[in-house]
């Protein structure tokens, strides 16, 4: 995922100390109970969409735009489902990030899943018996996202 431009200028003064960032992922279902995953670029696993929030950007809009910009596919945040840290993560140039991970369960609204962007290899809709392997974090926000609707997940 390409880092936006204020946190490239964050790192021209702090070098690849540890940065906290503010990050989004979004748990999307369609009608029929399927759930909206990409194949990342950078890693080639597939996952659910997520993104870094711009300063002063909601975080229920910003998840909306990610899913947009990464799939085509106009989404509409419902609830929250989780918070949690992530990381910390050591990227190949030596930059360490952690991130302040706002997961949401979504609802499709309309549009074709596509791959939308540079960030994705392939985009689809998977039933959930059928979900190819994701990261423990993924899943566990896909099974937050299906519990009933009750107060935030996170760790104490």
């Amino acid at each position: 995922m390409p880092a936006p431009e204020y946190i490239l200028n964050l790192r021209n003064k702090i070098g690849n100390d540890p940065l906290w960032i503010p990050g989004v992922r979004g748990v999307v279902f369609d009608d029929a109970g399927r759930v909206l995953l990409a194949q990342r670029t950078d890693n080639r696993q597939w996952a659910l969409v997520s993104g870094i929030l711009e300063p002063g950007e909601q975080p229920a809009r910003g998840l909306v735009r990610e899913i947009f910009e990464e799939t085509a596919v106009v989404a509409e945040a419902e609830r929250v489902v989780s918070v949690g840290a992530v990381g910390p993560f050591t990227y190949p140039n030596g930059d360490v990030c952690e991130f302040l991970d706002v997961v949401f369960r979504c609802r499709y609204v309309s549009g074709t899943a596509r791959v939308n962007d540079d960030e994705s290899l392939a985009v689809g809709w998977f039933a959930l018996d059928e979900l190819p392997e994701l990261m423990p974090g993924h899943l566990s926000s896909i099974r937050h996202a299906l519990a009933p609707a009750e107060a935030a997940h996170f760790e104490p």
